[in-house]
């Protein structure tokens, strides 16, 4: 197994995918495009190791008896309500397997010289101890303090190189599509240092590198999680849907762990989608209805990954109809020659075929044919 496509992990924020389905959109990209490859469903990926999380256990009544772990998983599968959980599984940043790898890939890059372990000045808040930043700080973010002290403190360090980019155009796996220098542009300009190493309550424990009370920063973890999860599926070439600004934040501390062995993982990165504008007066207005989840679940995640900048909500009523029109003429069977051009552009990134009658037509009989889930066609002719 080669491609296969992980949704980048999603903070495991206050909402649900019923409030808010945009946050889904990475994930639902993936499913489509491993379904369309012929791949087993994968398990949806979540990041856990947050400082509102450490705070919002913390602050909760039932914090005695419920631990965080524990806190965690409920808050995950209160995502998916009213649905359960789905069947492919939870995979967190924090899973025993992402530890194990996280320590085993920094071990390497200690002994090769790409992260360090040194002192550095740090603010500490003088109340909880939380580690501030390394300059002054308006207060703590963790307890709320305005007070901070400067110490010094050991901790883990990537110093980039000043000859190597942060991000280059081989990590963004898109064939066809446009180079996105801006994202270049922004990684290039981060610090040359960057402090991987945070206080936190939960996270990748980093003790064992002799950083007592440190956890791995969740920017780095969030890829290891993706290698994690790739390599319990045996997947080479792992690629992690992902926004630009998703990407833009976390592209740095990623670089010293987007490569393993002979893993390498890759960015696609995909738009917003409106799901408020894909209401239904929508559907009613362009009579519709029967294509209804095929559209919102299916067919908008991936025009989301043709137009990286977003899908307007303007566009809607067009790619509805272009979706009604194609799914109506859709051939029972897929056309063995078109399937296979639409799978190797697919696995190669490129997302141009989403937009193309035929190349559509075959990706949704395929989808029918392997799942049913799309509605039956007498349905769909309504």
């Amino acid at each position: 197994m080669d491609v296969v496509y992980f949704n980048g992990p999603v903070q495991n924020a206050d909402f649900s995918f019923a409030e808010r389905p945009g946050k889904a959109v990475g994930i639902r990209m993936a499913e489509a495009l491993n379904r369309l490859l012929g791949l087993a469903p994968v398990p949806h990926l979540w990041n856990t190791v947050t400082l509102a999380g450490d705070v919002r256990h913390r602050c909760a009544a039932d914090r005695d008896t419920v631990g965080r772990e524990q806190r965690e998983a409920r808050a995950l599968a209160a995502k998916y309500a009213p649905d359960p959980v789905p069947a492919s599984g939870l995979f967190t940043d924090t899973t025993p397997a992402v530890a194990s790898l996280a320590l085993e890939m920094i071990h390497s890059l200690l002994a090769e010289g790409t992260v360090t372990v040194r002192e550095l000045p740090v603010r500490l808040c003088v109340r909880c101890g939380h580690m501030t930043g390394t300059t002054a700080a308006d207060g703590c973010r963790s307890c709320g303090n305005g007070v901070t002290r400067g110490a010094r403190r050991a901790l883990l360090v990537f110093d980039r190189a000043e000859d190597k980019p942060v991000l280059e155009r081989a990590d963004f796996h898109a064939a066809g599509a446009r180079t996105p220098v801006h994202l270049l542009n922004m990684a290039h300009n981060v610090p040359r240092q960057l402090v991987l190493s945070r206080t936190r309550d939960h996270g990748v424990c980093l003790s064992p590198l002799g950083l007592e009370g440190l956890v791995l920063d969740p920017r780095a973890g969030l890829h290891i999680a993706v290698l994690a999860a790739a390599a319990g599926h045996g997947a080479v070439q792992p690629v992690m849907t992902v926004t630009e600004s998703a990407a833009a934040n976390v592209a740095a501390y990623g670089a010293p762990f987007r490569r393993y062995g002979t893993t390498r993982l890759r960015y696609a990165l995909h738009g917003r989608v409106p799901y408020g504008a894909a209401n239904a007066r929508l559907y009613e207005v362009h009579r519709a209805e029967a294509v209804r989840e095929l559209f919102t679940d299916w067919y908008l995640p991936l025009c989301a990954a043709r137009e990286r900048s977003g899908v307007s909500a303007a566009r809607l009523p067009a790619l509805l109809k272009f979706l009604r029109r194609v799914d109506l003429t859709r051939p029972d069977r897929p056309q063995a020659e078109v399937l296979a051009d639409v799978r190797h552009r697919a696995a190669a990134g490129d997302m141009s075929w989403v937009m193309d009658a035929r190349a559509l037509a075959c990706a949704l009989a395929d989808r029918e044919n392997a799942t049913g889930l799309a509605g039956s066609k007498g349905g769909a002719r309504s």
